[in-house]
């Protein structure tokens, strides 16, 4: 079971931002590689530092995480939806290098030199799913158009940076000279350039093409949760790292049933002979077709629970419900004979509204439905 990320930074889950950041560098400063060579425990948890940060630092993710923990970015290549699915340190380095400010990642062991490894660019696609998808969850291919090197394309070492991707820029200031790291502004960070460029590729010698692209889709996901396919996004040039894919579910709405959460809902209407008769429904469900037997005398505004019929939970703890909204259906015109016969009704004591002590209200029904 994976280690809680507010566990792993040693903060709650109402830390600011600072605090978040702060919590980050300490662990991170601990277990650095250079302070710890060869310890392959330290590593671990270095790494374990930075998916933590990388998650909680961000307020999308972060609430994400809040609302449905680690289960929210599982999902195909090892991180649908934001986690560290195989970054390795390099990857770690590129990214957060900044939070200590210029002059190396955190001034151990005489100033490591990395070089700089940029990502390429996301790609974002919306993805439609049906509630019968949602419910088991789904695997689906998309094409995709995305930038990758072109056959035949060399790189060199940038001269402007010497590969490294970061440049030293010295300022005089009141307070004397100071040194700060820069994105190198010859290659953009990558550390190389251009050497040979294909006819057909770009001035980064990139080509599109199209892709086939598998993503698997967790069950229970909701409209407008994001998904990563790590690598799926655009090649970035020399030696860049590529981008990720991400993925917006775009909930289809159902013609019967309507989605609340983890439950759904669903109004059966019945006709007055029914209502006052009872009779058996069968129903259209996404695990198949119920039958329900509604009793004589059934009142409108009922609500039937059917309990696992629901949707699953995106968090893996069990189904909700399907509630079932009984509704009578009052015809808005009527035959004279029709007529004639609800009128008689209309003085006899047994069509009189009395309602039972034990019948529920309408307030009621709302709470019991939502408890």
């Amino acid at each position: 079971m994976k280690q809680d990320y507010y566990e792993i930074l040693g903060v709650t889950k109402t830390a600011t931002k600072q605090e978040i950041k702060k919590a980050y560098r300490k662990k991170a400063i601990k277990y650095h590689p250079d302070k710890n060579p060869d310890d392959k425990t330290a590593e671990e948890k270095f790494k374990l530092a930075a998916e933590a940060y990388e998650i909680l630092s961000d307020e999308n993710k972060k609430a994400r995480y809040d609302q449905y923990g680690h289960a929210a970015f599982e999902g195909p290549q090892g991180g649908a939806g934001g986690g560290f699915g195989g970054m390795n340190m390099e990857d770690i380095f590129s990214q957060f290098g900044d939070i200590f400010g210029g002059g190396g990642f955190g001034g151990f062991g005489g100033g490591r030199s990395r070089q700089a490894r940029v990502k390429g660019s996301n790609l974002r696609i919306r993805l439609k799913l049906t509630l019968e998808d949602i419910l088991n969850g789904v695997e689906k291919k998309v094409k995709v158009k995305r930038l990758i090197k072109a056959a035949g394309a060399t790189y060199k070492t940038c001269s402007t940076c010497n590969g490294q991707g970061q440049v030293m820029r010295v300022t005089n200031t009141i307070l004397g000279r100071m040194q700060t790291q820069a994105t190198c502004p010859t290659c953009k960070g990558a550390g190389k350039s251009i050497d040979h460029r294909p006819k057909s590729s770009d001035a980064n010698g990139m080509v599109q093409e199209h892709e086939m692209v598998s993503i698997d889709i967790p069950a229970g996901v909701t409209d407008g949760v994001q998904l990563k396919v790590s690598g799926k996004g655009n090649d970035a040039p020399g030696n860049g790292i590529p981008g990720d894919l991400l993925v917006v579910i775009q909930e289809e709405p159902h013609d019967k049933l309507k989605r609340e959460g983890v439950n759904l809902h669903y109004d059966l209407y019945l006709s007055v002979p029914e209502a006052i008769l009872g009779v058996s429904k069968t129903i259209d469900t996404l695990k198949g077709k119920v039958k329900i037997a509604m009793e004589a005398g059934t009142q409108s505004g009922k609500i039937l629970r059917l309990r696992g019929k629901g949707l699953p939970s995106l968090d893996r703890y069990g189904n909700g419900d399907l509630l079932i909204h009984i509704n009578v259906w009052t015809p808005k015109k009527i035959s004279k004979s029709q007529k004639k016969i609800f009128q008689e009704m209309l003085e006899d004591e047994n069509f009189k509204p009395v309602p039972d002590k034990t019948e529920k209200s309408f307030f009621e029904k709302v709470k019991d439905m939502f408890s």
